[in-house]
């Protein structure tokens, strides 16, 4: 698969991750009364797991991992954790700069969504799913 379609198809996995994202973190601040800062713990590994599913089903479909099913998602987990701190970063300043985003987490979601895609797939390509598929 060219790299374009593949970053593309990424791409799509990240609007998922992000609307699962935002829309847990969103519903803890605005329902539950969770503060903006701890309802990204639950909603990120939740999101994580989300885009896991589409990306080893879509984007790296004609790739494998060489792994179990449940270490692939571990190993995912770990490599995505690394993004997920940049995108919990970069979510943390903004909500410090934008004190009115604490009321509304899933704007800021999305700045840390978007510093983070790149990352993310870089090390899912680069990393996990490196290995093309063999017919067997």
């Amino acid at each position: 698969m060219k790299l374009s379609k593949q970053f593309f198809l990424f791409m799509i996995g990240g609007v998922i991750g992000f609307v699962v994202d935002a829309g847990i973190a969103q519903a803890l601040v605005t329902w539950g009364g969770w503060s903006a800062y701890y309802s990204r713990l639950l909603s990120i590994p939740v999101a994580a797991t989300a885009t896991w599913l589409w990306n080893r089903r879509q984007t790296f479909a004609s790739h494998e991992s060489g792994r179990s099913l449940f270490s692939e998602w571990l190993h995912w987990m770990a490599l995505m954790g690394v993004g997920a701190l940049v995108n919990y970063g970069t979510y943390a300043v903004l909500l410090m700069v934008f004190p009115l985003l604490h009321r509304w987490p899933a704007i800021a979601t999305a700045g840390g969504s978007l510093v983070a895609a790149v990352f993310n797939f870089s090390t899912a390509r680069l990393m996990l799913f490196k290995g093309a598929k063999t017919s067997a």
